[in-house]
């Protein structure tokens, strides 16, 4: 096959076309914007593939995608492109609602013209992909229910709200006008190469620098934890398998507490590079470092995800634990310093731009 990936150079998209390009015989089209989240040194392993192809397009740009498609022949296209950080959609929502909502409408009108011309064959076996968040289903706060394929949707961020809206428009396309889609809802990932900005990688990377670890509110908020490349292999099981018209949710099977998920972490950065090797008095610990803040607006509180239709229907479970997935990354975070280095510095970005 060939994939049409957009977002291919951020955090999980990365992960899906590493995948990809290692663990099948399938040809990608990576597009993507490259906003400050989009980090091509993430495909540095396959980017000489001859299988692989870049193109720096945004999903809203309709004509570049038009000619993508022309150019290309996807057989298949998997949507991850969108703006996803909580906290910046609460301070700039504009930037989500253009990305998430007209992107993914933008896409899916180039996907329905280029569907609707393929031959008979290649159009029954044409599929349109999106990725999406189980925070489009709102708060599990005070039940111990889990969030299924059928719960109804209740985002509470912008972030989640942009998400919930893209989900329906892709569902719509769907039922309206027979367009081959296949939604997925997928929990907290984690793993190599993850932006500094989110959890588990800021606080690696501060507990490296002995900066505080800013935890929200009392940290007692509830994740559902995914290792990045148990969802690519998921994902990849869903766009070459999954039933049109039907929505897989994606899970780590890992409820934590976020001050367990910080604790955590703290004790295998003791254990691997403990803090007085770096100037600290013995006995130092990194857990020392914890610091709350105040939460989050409109903060949910718990998320968790039934993952048993996907692993019913196409025999996807998780490989990592979490405590397998955490130890890995804090492992990579310290093994890989130049890759989180650069971003942190910028220099990955600017050298792309052209900028000296």
């Amino acid at each position: 096959m060939k994939i049409l990936v957009t977002g291919g150079a951020g955090f999980i998209g990365s992960a899906v076309i590493r995948h990809i390009i290692k663990q099948t015989t399938d040809s990608v089209i990576n597009v993507d914007k490259l906003t400050y989240a989009g980090n091509l040194e993430s495909l540095a392993d396959v980017d000489s593939s001859d299988r692989y192809t870049f193109a720096q397009v945004d999903v809203c740009d309709q004509a570049s995608l038009e000619r993508l498609f022309h150019e290309h022949q996807p057989d298949a296209v998997m949507h991850l492109a969108a703006e996803s950080h909580v906290d910046r959609s609460i301070d700039g929502p504009a930037a989500f609602i253009e990305t998430n909502i007209v992107g993914t409408y933008t896409l899916l009108e180039v996907s329905r013209r280029y569907w609707k011309a393929l031959s008979d064959e290649r159009k029954s076996a044409f599929r349109f992909h999106h990725i999406s968040t189980d925070e489009v289903y709102g708060d599990l706060h005070d039940t111990d229910a889990l969030f299924t394929e059928s719960t109804p949707y209740a985002p509470s961020s912008p972030y989640s709200a942009s998400k919930a809206s893209s989900d329906h428009l892709v569902r719509a396309w769907q039922r309206t006008y027979g367009l081959p889609t296949i939604v997925t809802n997928c929990s907290n990932n984690y793993g190599p190469y993850h932006f500094p900005e989110k959890l588990i990688p800021l606080m690696i990377l501060n507990a490296l620098e002995g900066k505080p670890l800013p935890v929200y509110g009392d940290g007692t908020q509830i994740r559902d934890w995914l290792f990045v490349d148990d969802h690519a292999r998921a994902l990849y099981q869903v766009v070459t398998k999954g039933t049109v018209g039907e929505t897989y949710n994606i899970g780590g099977h890992n409820e934590k507490q976020n001050i367990d998920v910080v604790k955590t972490i703290c004790a295998i950065m003791d254990e691997l590079t403990p803090m007085h090797e770096r100037g600290y008095p013995e006995g130092t610990q990194h857990a020392s470092l914890i610091t709350y803040v105040q939460d989050r607006p409109g903060h949910d509180i718990r998320y968790a995800i039934d993952a048993s239709k996907i692993e019913e229907k196409l025999g996807w479970v998780p490989d990592e634990t979490f405590e397998s997935g955490i130890r890995k990354t804090v492992e990579w975070y310290l093994e890989n310093r130049e890759w989180w280095q650069r971003v942190l510095d910028g220099s990955y970005s600017r050298e792309r731009l052209g900028a000296n």
